[in-house]
């Protein structure tokens, strides 16, 4: 894609298969965290705090320039930089297989399954897929410049959501009005809890707000909080939290394409104007609780329209504007195509390529079978199965056998990104740096340091800059620089 960074991080779910379960989720997501650090020592653990919630240990960088850590108690996995959706879609599946594969090793899949999901039935408790794209400083970062991105996050759920049976409860939040931050309730946002058989979204009955600087319990549909990671005087990291994981290669590559076709309409004034929702909150809701799915949405001007009419107007200035910049880019525009095609028939006709498709597919064949309704408890287990990550009892892997799901990288492909960084963006550079602390340890600490310089950690590693004990720190400001050279030239005098 055309002067892009994309990147994913995703927080798994770790489902216990025990009655009375002697040890917690978390439990198991400690050990799994130590034994790829300590015992496959696939990366560095950091020796520093990371913030409050993260401290020394709680998880580091890996040899393929991705993180693995704990968050909240969950696994999750923060991929490395990619410039291109066959490496983000490679390097999204590593972090899958890594964490599978310590499952293996440990002997543990009887007792625990990693699940691929955002939502857990029992508690109403949502864990996320965080999407980050790098734009300029130059990008239109204001509530006129994002809403044709709002505008297109709201509806692109019809074929990047994941699909969920039932409902979370209402939400308590608060929302930014001018200045003040007051409870959404008193708004008179008050949704009364309902019951659904299905819905094509995992993540929004938990989303809130349309901008907030949070992240928890004030989920936005766009993130404002303002973590470049890179050179702040050149680029912008637009973070958002809105998305569902996803199983499908194809869902993942079409989320991450149109979004970063998008962000290019916006970045050139190409976007589609008069688009603007009326409540775009609400309307992100409605659509993906939407029974008939007819996804009616309302625009500021008082038209009505479906969301599939609103993604064929990003489609057309897409293709006007950026047909022909790239491969990658006339595959997304031919796809993206397609699926708004398909998506006007029956929904069975998008089986493998979109998750939720593809799960209300499966819920609806095994219930025509068992003759069961909607609110019986083995469809939210069956729900689950569908982002099982083991191969051997997913029910994502099971269509994947039956020759239903297309590919769009090669297991030879997931198997290289696990231990390798793409190579021609910044993750090259950090991945050579965690390579070398693998394979020869931190360095000693000088004969002749300070008194101060003992209590340094040997190593400090973060996405645009690292540092080792004794030297100057390396910044890696530009995530389109590789940087390789340079670090090994800076190991070789370390």
């Amino acid at each position: 894609m055309l002067n892009r960074i994309f990147g994913l991080e995703t927080e798994y779910g770790l489902l216990v298969h025990q009655d009375r379960p002697e040890h917690s989720p978390t439990w198991f997501a400690h050990k799994l965290r130590d034994h790829i650090f300590h015992v496959q020592r696939q990366g560095v653990l950091d020796l520093h705090h990371r913030g409050h919630d993260e401290p020394p240990g709680n998880g580091g960088f890996i040899t393929n320039a991705g993180r693995i850590y704990l968050d909240m108690g969950h696994l999750e996995y923060a991929s490395p930089e990619c410039q291109s959706l066959t490496d983000v879609v490679a390097t999204d599946r590593a972090g899958d297989a890594i964490i599978q594969q310590a499952i293996d090793d440990l002997d543990l899949g009887e007792q625990v399954s990693l699940i691929k999901n955002n939502v857990d039935h029992e508690t109403d408790a949502t864990f996320g897929s965080h999407e980050n794209y790098l734009v300029s400083r130059r990008f239109p970062f204001t509530r006129r410049g994002l809403a044709p991105l709002v505008t297109f996050l709201v509806t692109r759920q019809i074929f990047t959501g994941s699909g969920r049976v039932g409902a979370a409860n209402p939400q308590d939040a608060w929302i930014q009005m001018d200045r003040l931050i007051v409870p959404r309730g008193a708004m008179g946002h008050r949704p009364d809890i309902i019951r659904l058989p299905f819905q094509i979204s995992q993540r929004a009955d938990h989303i809130v707000n349309d901008f907030f600087e949070w992240v928890q319990q004030n989920r936005a549909i766009v993130n404002t909080r303002d973590e470049p990671l890179a050179d702040p005087n050149q680029y912008r990291r637009i973070h958002l939290l809105l998305g569902d994981s996803n199983m499908a290669e194809y869902a993942t590559a079409l989320k991450m394409g149109t979004t970063g076709l998008v962000l290019q309409l916006i970045e050139d004034g190409k976007a589609p104007r008069d688009i603007e929702l009326d409540e775009p909150v609400e309307t992100l809701q409605e659509i993906s609780q939407d029974q008939e799915r007819r996804w009616l949405v309302r625009l500021m001007s008082g038209t009505t329209i479906s969301a599939i009419d609103v993604q064929e107007r990003f489609l057309e200035a897409a293709k006007a504007h950026c047909m022909g910049q790239d491969e990658e880019t006339d595959w997304v525009l031919q796809q993206w195509e397609v699926v708004l095609q398909d998506l006007r028939g029956s929904y069975d006709r998008l089986v493998g390529r979109i998750d939720w498709a593809s799960k209300l597919w499966l819920l609806e064949s095994f219930r025509e079978a068992e003759q069961l309704e909607w609110n019986d408890p083995m469809l939210k287990s069956l729900d689950l199965e569908y982002h099982n990550l083991n191969p051997g009892k997913g029910l994502y892997y099971g269509l994947l056998e039956e020759g239903r799901v297309p590919r769009l990288t090669t297991d030879k492909a997931i198997a290289l990104a696990m231990n390798h960084p793409p190579r021609n963006t910044r993750a090259f550079g950090r991945g050579e740096l965690v390579r070398h602390l693998v394979a020869c340890g931190p360095p000693a600490e000088p004969e002749d340091s300070k008194v101060e310089e003992r209590f340094f950690p040997s190593y400090v590693i973060n996405w645009s800059i690292f540092q080792l004990r004794g030297q100057a720190p390396f910044p890696m400001a530009d995530p389109f620089k590789t940087y390789a050279q340079e670090v090994r030239s800076h190991l070789s005098i370390a």
